[in-house]
């Protein structure tokens, strides 16, 4: 995690970090020293403050029409994580007892800092992928006993659903056909990349064939996306940003952020014997979930990215949302789905050979 240095907490520093600073004193008892911009959230505008005795808090401010609700299930399914022993930042309640402070038309949640740590966007390398693999393995361990509800079993097609991708990519189509974006755009690469992908479906669904009939869901993080991942050195230093309890597919979830498509595309020499070594130190925390699955991972994952719209259509729903590291990320996913399909056989090979 990146911050700016830490602004003075008076009125110098700006209304944002005045109304942060009185929340925090009136509802946290915490005398702010300074308040310092945090790192970039998709949604909230988040802060990193010291207070005067030298800790420091990282500070998540939401904006109006947030679901507080929710955030608050997200929360909560952390701390039953961090329960269980998988490393979660510990929320601070107000006075009150509350995860969420809110009042004078500000709401915000306040967590430990996880100090000397960076994202995972960088990608995994060393001995990054076994910690990654450990850590998501016990996570995983520990939500299958949420009062949610217990793992189960789902069709294959529900995590890589070809069908509704083909739905969507014909919406996208039909909303660019009446106006062409600039080919030299991002949408206009998005157009031409969603043609692809549709015209791409039918040998993604013979690929899928070769999944397990069924993949076990249970609840799991819901974002565990490399920004959400927090390394220190080989280690992993925290997992951040739960959303609210819900069940997917574990070795999906695995997939996601052990082959994420920055990691792929830096190390095309080493993601397959990096995943091996993710996947064995997976199982060895998490033993529940069956060999085939784990097996399976990277045929979901590039399955799940040839089924996905995102961030194709952004550019028709929500123009003002894409960023330049949004364009690159849209892209990399691209790139990193040719890259998992040119070396399945591979992979599931190692794998099965690890694990069968």
């Amino acid at each position: 995690m990146t911050f700016a240095e830490p602004r003075s907490a008076d009125l110098s520093a700006g209304p944002d970090g005045t109304a942060v600073a009185g929340v925090l004193a009136l509802r946290y008892r915490i005398a702010a020293a300074a308040v310092g911009g945090g790192p970039t959230g998709t949604v909230t505008r988040n802060y990193l403050v010291e207070d005067r005795e030298g800790r420091r808090w990282f500070v998540k401010s939401y904006p109006p029409g947030t679901d507080l609700a929710g955030e608050r299930e997200a929360m909560a399914l952390g701390e039953a994580a961090r329960a269980g022993g998988v490393p979660v930042p510990a929320v601070l309640r107000t006075v009150a007892g509350e995860v969420i402070a809110s009042g004078g038309g500000l709401s915000v949640s306040v967590a430990e800092y996880v100090a000397d740590a960076e994202t995972a966007k960088g990608g995994l390398s060393g001995g990054r992928w076994a910690a990654v693999g450990e850590a998501v393995g016990l996570l995983h361990r520990v939500l299958a006993g949420h009062p949610a509800g217990p793992p189960r079993h789902v069709p294959a097609r529900e995590v890589c659903d070809v069908e509704r991708a083909g739905r969507r990519l014909r919406e996208s189509l039909g909303l660019w056909a009446a106006t062409p974006p600039p080919a030299e755009s991002f949408a206009g690469w998005a157009h031409r990349t969603a043609a692809r992908r549709l015209d791409a479906l039918p040998e993604v669904a013979a690929r899928l064939d070769g999944l397990p009939a069924t993949l076990t869901a249970q609840v799991v993080h819901g974002d565990l996306a490399s920004p959400n991942l927090l390394l220190r050195g080989p280690s992993v230093a925290a997992l951040i940003d739960f959303r609210p309890p819900r069940r997917r597919s574990a070795a999906w979830e695995l997939g996601r952020i052990v082959l994420d498509p920055r990691t792929v595309l830096a190390r095309p020499d080493d993601w397959i014997p990096g995943l091996a070594r993710a996947v064995d130190a997976y199982r060895a925390a998490n033993p529940g979930l069956p060999a085939e699955e784990l097996v399976a991972v990277p045929r979901i994952t590039a399955g799940y990215l040839g089924c996905s719209v995102y961030p194709l259509s952004v550019p028709l729903h929500d123009p003002a949302a894409l960023t330049p590291a949004l364009e690159a990320y849209g892209r990399a996913r691209h790139e990193a789905a040719t890259v998992l399909w040119e070396g399945l056989e591979e992979a599931e090979g190692v794998l099965r050979d690890l694990l069968l």
